[in-house]
């Protein structure tokens, strides 16, 4: 009771502590100034607005001036003047806490109920199982059916959602895009890039850079590529890795022209190199899957990976020339280093629920340990959640709060039968980091078939090492581009 008195300065009478009261007075500890309750440490600065309201904030919750001024009996501007001096010294700060109304709360207290709430809102959520969690995936990345975008703004909602996840070269229009996009057609991609809102190039190094003695760059049909957002590119795009791998000598000419004259044209960079045609091309197809070439439009890219429009041999839709119109130029370097908080929101964005077994295929992204720090601030932040969404994974969890939704309304149907087919090349295979199984290669060939979010056993992929193609050892190349 003394220590309360010596706390809060002011204290109402309070019928049921009234006998540790009179023990007080009758010891001369305490007594009765105003109808007040007033520690004797105390009577000299009962006077004092500032030294009472601060007592009173460090043991009170969020309040605002007017109720505080009525429970003390203390004029409103008083009040206000005294919160105000107070929040100038860090001791509370200024808020809608528990109302729409202007309250006051020490930061103190208001951290510890920041705390509680945070433990609440983990507890609430029930976790799905992997199988619920694949579920839910092909809910958020519109592969179920009935879930498929349209058109260039939903093919631009989907390309944020992927940009800075590197696919093969010859899968994003034959098996990731496609499925995604209802009716989709190659005319959609090239708009958006000679818009200039997306581009497209090779961002993690080529394994060519970790070797020593300067292996070749021998680009094949799934050289590894990402298509971005054009005002994201400065978080994405890689910065210099030291001297470049080595190239063919066409590549090499190739690339000096493009330093020297800009961005170039097909026929441009023919008579600036002096070389064949063909030779271009195969130079221009090397610096590309080496990382340090993007063009305007895709239909450039189309043209060197499609080996009948290289041949001249395509009918129907793919009799198109040979050399697309855009403009080929170097793939500009990033402003340096991983942007944390900019992964955290890309991964937010692709994923739904991030968790560090997700990063398993993200070449890019930063180390668990740096995103965990950005993902808890966006949790305090009330931008996410954090807690444990999907059972069965160690580690903390965080979720947008839309994906929660979805993950409940997952939770509540429960399986239905429901079937999906998902290449092996598209980021949803996850065999061997979410689903059971050995882990499959991006880069091998083939289907993966999912019921209720289990893959079905006679369809489930084998090791093959026929379907996976080296990178650094091309063989002939498949069907034309689809």
């Amino acid at each position: 009771m003394h220590d309360a008195l010596l706390t809060l300065v002011l204290l109402p009478p309070v019928e049921e502590w009234k006998s540790f009261y009179d023990e007080l007075a009758r010891a001369g500890r305490a007594s009765t100034m105003n109808g007040w309750w007033v520690a004797t440490e105390r009577i000299e600065r009962m006077g004092d607005a500032v030294a009472v309201l601060r007592g009173w904030m460090d043991s009170i919750g969020p309040v605002t001036p007017k109720a505080l001024g009525a429970r003390l009996g203390l004029p409103l501007g008083d009040v206000e003047a005294a919160l105000a001096k107070l929040e100038s010294e860090g001791q509370v700060l200024r808020g809608q806490f528990a109302s729409k109304e202007t309250e006051y709360c020490h930061r103190r207290i208001l951290a510890r109920i920041h705390r509680l709430t945070l433990g609440r809102l983990r507890r609430e959520i029930e976790p799905v199982t992997s199988a619920g969690f694949m579920r839910f995936l092909a809910r958020w990345h519109h592969l179920a059916a009935g879930t498929q975008l349209h058109g260039a703004d939903g093919l631009f909602q989907i390309l944020r959602q992927l940009q800075g996840y590197e696919i093969s070269a010859a899968a994003w229009e034959s098996v990731v895009l496609p499925r995604r996009i209802a009716a989709y057609e190659p005319e959609l991609l090239d708009r958006l890039c000679l818009a200039g809102e997306v581009m497209w190039g090779r961002l993690s190094p080529h394994p060519a850079l970790e070797t020593e003695g300067g292996r070749r760059v021998r680009p094949t049909r799934i050289a590894p590529l990402a298509i971005f957002l054009r005002e994201d590119a400065p978080h994405l795009l890689p910065t210099p890795q030291g001297e470049p791998p080595a190239f063919s000598h066409a590549a090499r000419d190739v690339l000096t022209a493009l330093e020297q004259r800009g961005a170039s044209f097909f026929n441009d960079l023919v008579r600036a190199t002096g070389r064949l045609a063909s030779e271009v091309e195969d130079g221009l197809w090397e610096l590309v899957a080496g990382g340090l070439v993007t063009a305007d439009g895709f239909e450039n890219l189309r043209a060197l990976v499609d080996p009948k429009r290289r041949r001249g041999e395509g009918r129907g839709r793919y009799s198109r020339p040979r050399h697309a119109a855009g403009r080929w130029a170097l793939l500009e370097h990033g402003a340096g280093g991983t942007n944390p908080e900019f992964f955290a929101k890309q991964l937010l964005d692709r994923w739904g629920v991030v968790f560090r077994d997700l990063l398993a295929r993200e070449t890019l992204a930063p180390a668990w340990r740096d995103l965990l720090v950005v993902l808890r601030r966006m949790e305090a932040r009330g931008e996410i959640r954090g807690g444990r969404f999907v059972s069965g994974f160690v580690g903390e969890q965080f979720a947008r709060p839309e994906a929660l939704d979805l993950l409940r309304h997952i939770r509540r149907t429960g399986a239905a039968g429901e079937e999906i087919e998902i290449a092996l090349a598209d980021p949803l295979n996850l065999t061997g980091i979410v689903l059971p199984g050995p882990r499959t290669s991006a880069l091998a060939l083939g289907l993966l078939r999912l019921r209720d979010g289990v893959p079905v056993p006679d369809t489930f992929p084998e090791r093959a090492p026929d379907s996976v193609l080296a990178e650094t050892e091309p063989r002939a190349p498949a069907s034309g581009w689809r």
